[in-house]
């Protein structure tokens, strides 16, 4: 169990998602990411997608090989974050194995925005 230091860190969070939920996963990502927009609102998150198996063809979620997802969350303990996990509706509709979660507290260096084009 953590112990709560009173000060908020981010974290990099790692969630592999059940073996074969794809259709379910594509299924529940509209409701997902009208989700993180309260979570991201609430300043809870910095940014997160999916892990991919392989470089992707194209940009059409249900053609992308998902095994998981990685987020940057800002929290105070692993239970903080265990809780908005639990909470998600990838976990609620049987995406994500959330027992399974890992989680590192993460002191970043730097931050480059990805080029878009």
């Amino acid at each position: 169990m953590s112990s709560s230091t009173g000060r908020k860190y981010e974290w990099l969070v790692v969630i592999p998602d059940f073996p074969g939920v794809l259709d379910k996963r594509v299924a529940a990502r509209p409701a997902h990411f009208a989700g993180l927009k309260t979570v991201i609102d609430a300043g809870l998150c910095k940014m997160g997608g999916a892990i991919l198996d392989e470089v992707p063809v194209d940009d059409e979620p249900s053609s992308l090989k998902m095994s998981g997802s990685t987020i940057v969350m800002i929290a105070e303990t692993r239970e903080e974050i265990l809780e908005a996990l639990r909470n998600d509706t990838y976990t609620k509709q049987g995406v994500w194995d959330v027992e399974k979660a890992q989680m590192w507290p993460l002191k970043c260096a730097f931050r480059i925005p990805v080029p878009t084009s």
